[in-house]
């Protein structure tokens, strides 16, 4: 389009103008993690006593914001969050964190409907020579999708959010309301060390994965193991929604030489420079974690950590007991897509073991859940559930031998009992 240039100066305000655009009562999608415009909501967050009832609605910041920190900005601006990560877990308490869970492939059949959202506030790349603003690795996700429905359009302008390639994953100057600037780096998400625990259970997965598969893989340091445990593979393709840091060494190691398809990149800066590069795919996570999606992908691969689960194979993910610790994600989304994979698999992972409060350690395989527990993917959906131990194949498989597969990969000081409450419940026999 011609004359965007003098589109853009007219719209062009500073951060405090553009901040007294948001009215008492307005909804607005934050661009998700290093695609949150961080000035310009902090500027909002000054006017918080000119305001009611603002709702700022993203997944998982990664800015402690000011309506994070003070219980006087609820009424003013309440903060809710569709992914329940390490930010938000550090002010729960404060009381301005609303946890709402959404599977994210039904991302775009709630924020209107639903969460009633009529704004768009996003942190985006300076302009191409054509006009358009890009969203960056991580607001793709939601930003395009949102942008076609919401009545008021507030970006930020930041020349280190990287022009990415994909689907929605761009908005012209015209389409904007209000334009203001701010250079900054993007936030990243430090990369936990890997366990030694997490290592022996990704020996146990490593081996069956064949060359040529289409891997997802999730979150955290048995992500990480997993995901550099690949090198050695050969012609893997990704569909997933989060492209990690391991991914990038996949594939310039040669690793991954088909198509990578992802909803956002999330991790370091290395990581966001090479999905700028537009080697990376992206595209709407409605339609990436769609299981109907997932499931034309032959030899898919899913891989995920969980917190515990039951002897007959329900798993949870988000709660430990009544206290949250994660959220709804895409794990059931892909267990879902992959069982409907030709050749696919789908691996739920965790430790055999977790710390109590007191000291003692606990088995995370148990005969009932502990009250408050979510279960997260239901045991109907579970393929392989992995621990250091071995992997206990469960698809579609009785009761009976769901049961006797959980206890052999519990930890081995846990079996002996594991197996008397099993029997004592009638859930196997002698």
């Amino acid at each position: 389009m011609s004359g965007w240039k003098e589109i853009y100066r007219k719209k062009l305000v500073s951060i405090e103008e553009a901040a007294s655009k948001i009215e008492s009562g307005d909804k607005c999608w934050l661009g998700p993690c290093s695609a949150a415009p961080i000035q310009l909501m902090e500027a909002i967050c000054d006017r918080a006593n000119e305001l009611k009832n603002v709702d700022i609605i993203t997944g998982m910041a990664l800015y402690p914001f000011k309506f994070f920190q003070s219980p006087d900005y609820i009424g003013k601006i309440n903060f809710h969050t569709i992914f329940y990560g390490p930010v938000e877990r550090n002010f729960y308490k404060v009381g301005n964190v609303n946890i709402n869970s959404v599977h994210l492939s039904e991302f775009s059949g709630s924020m209107q409907p639903i969460y009633g959202v009529n704004t768009m506030l996003a942190d985006v790349s300076v302009p191409d020579e054509e006009g358009y603003m890009y969203y960056g690795p991580m607001g793709v996700a939601a930003n395009g999708e949102v942008a076609g429905f919401a009545k008021k359009i507030i970006v930020q302008v930041n020349k280190f959010q990287p022009k990415v390639s994909g689907i929605k994953h761009r908005i012209h100057v015209s389409e904007v309301d209000y334009i203001c600037e701010y250079d900054h780096m993007l936030p990243e998400l430090p990369q936990p060390e890997i366990t030694e625990v997490e290592k022996k259970i990704a020996e146990h997965l490593l081996p069956r994965i064949k060359d040529g598969s289409c891997i997802q893989i999730g979150l955290g340091g048995l992500a990480n193991a997993v995901g550099y445990g690949l090198e050695n593979k050969k012609e893997l393709s990704v569909h997933t929604e989060m492209f990690t840091d391991s991914m990038v060494y996949l594939a310039k190691k040669g690793v991954i030489t088909g198509k990578m398809f992802a909803a956002f990149g999330l991790g370091s800066t290395e990581l966001y420079e090479f999905v700028g590069e537009g080697k990376v795919e992206l595209c709407p996570i409605s339609i990436v974690n769609n299981p109907y999606e997932i499931a034309k992908k032959d030899n898919f691969v899913s891989i995920n950590a969980c917190l515990m689960a039951d002897i007959t194979g329900q798993v949870c993910s988000e709660t430990i007991g009544h206290y949250i610790y994660s959220s709804t994600g895409g794990q059931l989304d892909y267990a879902k897509g992959v069982a409907m994979s030709k050749g696919g698999q789908g691996f739920l992972c965790m430790p055999s073991t977790v710390k109590n409060k007191d000291g003692s350690i606990g088995s995370t395989i148990t005969l009932n859940l502990p009250a408050g527990e979510i279960v997260t993917t239901p045991r109907s959906e579970v393929m392989n559930i992995v621990t250091e131990y071995g992997i206990a194949d469960l698809y579609h498989q009785p009761i009976r031998e769901r049961v006797k597969r959980m206890i052999s990969i519990a930890h081995p000081d846990f079996r002996e009992q594991l197996h008397k409450q099993a029997l004592e419940a009638g859930l196997i026999r002698e």
